[in-house]
């Protein structure tokens, strides 16, 4: 999944309900497009030319570069045609510079319930920032749950890696929650820092950990209980590392 980060209706350009501003701005739709109810509160949602096709393009070197066949963008197109509009023609123009990767569109609703009916028909996923941040929990629950997701927030020239799930502090302390999403966290650092070698072998420690299903947490059993402490998964990955 790869989520624009920046735009959207996350964007922050909100207005409250009834201050001057959310007036004026009112005002203007009313004067413009129609008649709005006078008690909204407002949120802008920004879509640029910029903010696309930097993701799209970023989305088609990286699968570029890890050899993946397919991006698919996810938009709302039919309805909002100047934002989701806009991003889903980008998408399609920008695709056209990577023959050697296979490009394809999807409604968001329709997303959703190919997700979960066929999921293995995507391959990557371009989104905006609000469909990103539903999807990405939707595709986590597809894999395990929050506990294995991770995540990379890449800018030029910096970027900062960490679970999906944030911070969690109401378990801090407790050695009990899932420490993978944070482990995987570093293996997209490493690859990001072109440390691949060391990325492989992370990668494949957790897999093999996983895999054993004897040294997890307790939201990887199927009655979710039991299972073991953070740390305790933590050595189970240093213990396949060295073997290895």
């Amino acid at each position: 999944m790869i989520r624009e980060n920046t735009e959207d209706l996350y964007a922050g350009i909100e207005y409250e309900r009834g201050t001057p501003e959310a007036k004026q701005l009112l005002k203007f739709v009313a004067d413009t497009r129609g008649k709005v109810r006078e008690d909204s509160g407002i949120s802008l949602k920004i879509i640029s030319e910029f903010g696309t096709r930097r993701i799209v393009k970023f989305a088609f070197d990286h699968a570029r570069e890890n050899h993946r066949h397919k991006v698919t963008a996810v938009h709302k197109a039919n309805i909002m045609k100047f934002s989701d509009g806009l991003f889903l023609s980008v998408a399609r123009e920008v695709a056209k510079g990577y023959p050697d990767i296979e490009f394809s569109d999807v409604i968001i609703d329709n997303l959703c319930m190919q997700l979960v009916r066929n999921p293995q028909q995507f391959d990557m996923l371009v989104l905006p920032n609000l469909y990103g941040d539903i999807i990405s929990d939707l595709c986590a629950g597809l894999v395990g749950g929050l506990g294995v997701a991770p995540g990379a927030n890449i800018g030029e020239g910096i970027a900062v890696f960490e679970p999906t799930h944030g911070s969690a502090p109401k378990y801090a302390g407790q050695n009990k929650v899932n420490p993978i999403a944070t482990i995987l966290s570093g293996m997209l650092m490493l690859r990001y820092l072109k440390e691949t070698e060391a990325a492989d072998r992370l990668e494949k420690a957790i897999a093999a950990v996983i895999l054993e299903g004897e040294e997890v947490t307790y939201d990887m059993k199927l009655d979710k209980s039991g299972g073991v402490g953070t740390s305790q998964v933590a050595e189970a990955v240093i213990r396949k590392m060295q073997e290895n």
